[in-house]
């Protein structure tokens, strides 16, 4: 999510009132049990909502800046938080990653997850050596081909690295939605523990293809831009929250818009990005508590397109 998702989430938020999400962070932190779901490769189960860092953790060597995130990294931490995605692409951001794993001391359970984002399989090797040093981690849980580039490259040198230990996890990510047939025949075809790609209430297409062929093959999924770069905020801005909403626990459309997507049955985790300790204690609430039914999410769909 972008710093300009920020603004008009905060419009969202206004008319629910912040005590309300504060109650929700408040639950979070409680001791209820965080939702997990399984990574069907090996049945290690994971929280549903983890924390992507594209754009919000580019912030460069600014003091400032990452004192301000060490609080959004704790708050991740405290509320149940283990899986952390990034890239080279994303600038600083894996550079930030360490420098706050370190400054608050490194979680036992963190669950790394980065890409590489180049071309040539020398290179490949090169940038993902630099991303481990960068974020800190001897192993890292996940390293994903991004965008598809030059997969068949560096694939083989993760099937290696997976069996020497090196990774814990293959996974592969298309570049948004004009790569889904190149990305379903890779699917098909290879031994991949996750996959990424966007999905959300408004952007449904991979419910048709892709999800399900996730199931079918045993792959995790991880959803990014779970609020369609702030559109969904900007819809929702001003609207009071349906009374459907309590009987999923949810105090705030942020929470409504997450747990839509992490209860999608071939769902893994979902991972907004934020850079905002108040976005981030709302975030971690969609972690707990109950989810909708099928029918709930229908109603989700028919309420949110009726905004």
């Amino acid at each position: 999510m972008s710093i300009t998702d920020g603004l008009s989430r905060r419009g969202a938020l206004a008319v629910i009132g912040g005590s309300m999400v504060a109650a929700g962070g408040l639950r979070a932190a409680s001791g209820e049990d965080a939702i997990r779901h399984a990574i069907p490769s090996t049945g290690e189960t994971i929280p549903v909502i983890g924390l992507g860092t594209s754009r919000t953790f580019d912030v460069g060597d600014s003091e400032a800046e990452l004192d301000r995130l060490v609080e959004v990294m704790q708050i991740f931490f405290d509320r149940n938080g283990t899986v952390i995605d990034s890239s080279p692409m994303y600038g600083t951001s894996e550079i930030v990653i360490g420098k706050l794993l370190e400054r608050i001391g490194k979680p036992d359970d963190v669950f790394a997850a980065t890409k590489v984002w180049i071309d040539g399989q020398a290179a490949g090797v090169a940038q993902m050596d630099e991303s481990m040093e960068r974020m800190g981690v001897s192993v890292m849980d996940l390293m994903q081909v991004h965008n598809l580039r030059d997969w068949r490259s560096h694939l083989e040198t993760l099937k290696t690295w997976k069996d020497e230990g090196k990774i814990r996890y293959i996974g592969m990510t298309p570049s948004h939605g004009r790569d889904h047939d190149d990305f379903e025949q890779v699917m098909q075809s290879e031994p991949l523990d996750c996959v990424q790609f966007s999905y959300n209430v408004l952007d449904r297409q991979v419910e048709e293809r892709l999800l399900p062929l996730a199931a079918d093959r045993g792959m995790a999924t991880m959803i990014n831009r779970p609020f369609q770069r702030g559109e969904l905020f900007q819809k929702a801005g001003g609207k009071a929250l349906p009374d459907w909403a309590a009987e999923i626990d949810c105090t705030t459309w942020a929470q409504v818009f997450l747990k839509f997507i992490v209860s999608h049955p071939a769902v893994t985790c979902v991972i907004p990005a934020t850079a905002k300790a108040h976005h981030m204690e709302d975030n971690m609430s969609a972690g707990f508590g109950r989810l909708p039914d099928a029918a709930l999410r229908a109603e989700i769909i028919a309420t949110v397109e009726a905004l």
